[in-house]
């Protein structure tokens, strides 16, 4: 069983403080292997100053327990609010 993208979407967004999440599925899901691939852009004050290592962690253990179950791969964006104005998608 797989998440939604909607609930993925929360899940970053209860873990991640101020964050704003956008989640899609960038390739058609394979119902028979219930491979759920993820693309999420979140941003978030709670980025400034850490490394973009350290931004994945943080929406990694927002995910949680769902990255070993629910959610197959999850392709991940993130920005500080400035550098989504500046650079963002």
């Amino acid at each position: 069983m797989s998440m939604s993208t909607d609930e993925v979407e929360a899940a970053i967004e209860a873990g991640i403080p101020d964050s704003e999440a956008t989640v899609t599925t960038p390739r058609v899901p394979d119902e028979e292997h219930e491979d759920a691939h993820f693309a999420a852009v979140v941003v978030s004050p709670a980025f400034e100053g850490k490394s973009l290592v350290q931004q994945h962690e943080l929406v990694y253990d927002a995910v949680g327990d769902a990255m070993t179950r629910e959610v197959h791969a999850l392709e991940i964006k993130t920005y500080t609010p400035e550098e989504y104005e500046k650079h963002g998608e």
